[in-house]
């Protein structure tokens, strides 16, 4: 038991990270049914879908599960009011800060868990009054920071007193109990759960998956300060090339607008937006949820550190 199982009564420190398009029911519950805790990406969603969501969920699971809230989205509040009114108990936080809202959050018995890419946010996060907060280094995938896990978890555990949870790069036994090492009570993964039979994306995108290795990503959006980690195809060749001429930031958009939506539903590995952290070589079979998270503990139990 770590201070994260503790909080939020789940069988193992595992958190599946919130993608958009790809963490719904469907996955979350098989998450939460092994054991982690499956998180519903609210990113794009309305009020209504978000409503279903978890509806769907709670006929898929009993165990607990959390929602995401992209602070930046133009109908956050209305995601809020879904989140208190169906009685979700657990949220975790990107793209800005739950300020305006801890004290609703709070009287309604929610814990709130953002996600965090310095040391100086996670501890305006505790002073906020959070349970937890995830350091997520720049090896995960999609939008990312730009302080690698190692140096990032072990910054954020120095500075904090509440539970730390590590994220990126991490799919393995070996690299939980890395995590722990450096003080963090829990792990969220994404990347290892798209090689799921349980991940709703197009089987193509999951070959592409299956078929990298270490240098399969690259990081596209750097100029714009909006870096993204995604596996190499034309589209990020493409983007690249215009990035580098400095054409305007409304070309860059316009090329990736709906390329989520082409990898996830259509398959379209090489115009899409296969996001994937730098752990992508690690996911090289197709498994169940179930099989992910008893190899990573089985492999974690084995780790024996050397006396010195």
């Amino acid at each position: 038991m770590t201070k994260i199982t503790e909080l939020l009564g789940i069988q193992y420190p595992i958190f599946q990270g919130a993608m958009a398009q790809i963490s719904t029911s469907q996955l979350v519950a098989a998450v939460s049914n092994a054991g982690g805790l499956g998180i519903i990406a609210s990113g794009g969603m309305s009020g209504e879908q978000l409503k279903q969501e978890i509806d769907k969920t709670r006929t898929l699971t009993d165990k607990p599960f959390a929602v995401n809230v992209m602070l930046m989205m133009e109908n956050c509040d209305e995601i809020i009011d879904v989140i208190i009114a169906n009685n979700v108990k657990i949220i975790t936080t990107g793209a800005g800060t739950p300020k305006r809202y801890m004290s609703r959050l709070k009287e309604a018995n929610i814990i709130v868990i953002p996600v965090v890419p310095s040391a100086k946010l996670a501890k305006k996060m505790e002073d906020l009054g959070v349970d937890a907060v995830v350091a997520e280094g720049m090896e995960a995938g999609g939008h990312i920071g730009e302080v690698a896990t190692m140096p990032l978890v072990t910054a954020v555990t120095n500075a904090v007193t509440i539970p730390v949870l590590a994220a990126g790069g991490i799919a393995s036994g070996k690299s939980m109990a890395a995590a722990f090492a450096l003080g963090a009570s829990g792990v969220q993964m994404g990347t290892v759960y798209l090689g799921s039979e349980e991940c709703p994306i197009a089987q193509e995108y999951k070959n592409k998956v299956i078929e990298s290795v270490e240098t399969s990503t690259v990081v596209t959006g750097r100029k714009n300060g909006a870096p993204v980690r995604t596996i190499r195809n034309e589209m990020t060749a493409h983007y690249i090339e215009l990035e580098n001429k400095d054409v305007a930031r409304e070309e860059l958009e316009k090329l990736t607008m709906g390329s989520l939506t082409k990898a996830v539903v259509d398959g379209d590995v090489e115009n899409g937006s296969l996001m994937a952290g730098q752990i992508v070589c690690q996911v090289n079979k197709l498994k169940s949820v179930k099989e992910i998270h008893e190899e990573i503990l089985n492999d974690y139990r084995k780790v024996v550190l050397p006396e010195l």
